[in-house]
């Protein structure tokens, strides 16, 4: 809330600045702030982290600022960076890196067995970066920390060259019918649609399919959309069944301080109209 694009575009021109260190939500502040010259050749490096960073996004902001953005991953709880994009060459638009050196990183399935690459599956992290334990709570501390390893509750990928694909939260996955739906990629999707700011996608109770999709929808100043028209578009680049049941339009998501949607907050109002 108190991030003000014209006072970076000012700090970054006044100072020189040559690091940027950035959350998705401020670069789409930047990107959509009304101005149409800015001089970002200070900058060398902008990084991105904290939340998911949608391709939609980086090639927008890139094209329009002339600047690269390296996405990098980490929790609180890795001290707090696990991975980045190497800076000048080998970066994978879409992938967060790879593991910073001396630690190392895994996808495993449930029982937690190592997968190959290129297997979804959950991410866990060793290394000297990795908490010791959550203070006073030994019980989630175990739930988390299993022989040096930290269980980080996220769904991703390695690809043969080490890199590592963040695909979405576990306890946000969608089971719809027996199939596995990635919020994520709905969300992704929707943000190439022209009049679509911004979507946060999660499942909803039902009767019949277990789990249904529901999106919510901010749409760009003075754009309007029916619901038909969103779930249509879903349906003609993605399968049927990851396509949105219900659509919500919203003036704003709500989100943290640091610019996360808070999904949370989105099913307490789905709970909410079901009562």
């Amino acid at each position: 809330s108190n991030f003000e694009p014209d006072a970076v575009f000012k700090v970054i021109k006044d100072e020189g600045v040559t690091i940027f260190a950035s959350v998705p939500t401020m670069l789409r502040m930047l990107l959509d702030a009304s101005v149409d010259k800015v001089d970002f050749s200070s900058i060398k490096y902008c990084l991105c982290g904290g939340a998911k960073l949608e391709t939609s996004l980086m090639q927008a902001f890139e094209e329009k600022f002339g600047i690269l953005i390296n996405e990098g991953y980490g929790l609180t709880e890795t001290s707090p960076v696990v991975s980045f994009n190497p800076f000048g060459f080998g970066r994978k638009p879409g992938s967060v890196g790879v593991p910073l050196k001396g630690v190392n990183v895994k996808v495993v399935d449930e029982n937690g067995k190592e997968l190959p690459p290129n297997k979804e599956g959950e991410i866990i992290v060793s290394g000297p970066n990795v908490m010791k334990g959550y203070l006073n709570r030994p019980e989630a501390t175990k739930e988390v920390l299993k022989q040096d390893w930290f269980y980080t509750g996220d769904i991703g990928k390695i690809d043969e060259d080490g890199y590592i694909y963040i695909l979405d939260r576990k306890k946000d996955l969608i089971i719809k019918g027996g199939f596995n739906v990635y919020p994520r990629e709905v969300e992704e999707l929707l943000l190439y649609h022209p009049k679509v700011k911004e979507v946060a996608v999660i499942g909803v109770p039902d009767s019949i399919q277990g789990e249904e999709v529901k999106a919510y929808v901010v749409l760009k100043d003075g754009k309007r959309a029916s619901k038909d028209e969103i779930i249509n578009y879903c349906q003609e680049h993605m399968a049927l069944y990851k396509c949105p049941k219900y659509v919500v339009f919203l003036r704003q998501l709500p989100k943290s301080p640091a610019g996360r949607v808070l999904k949370r907050r989105l099913k307490a109002f789905t709970a909410a109209e079901e009562t």
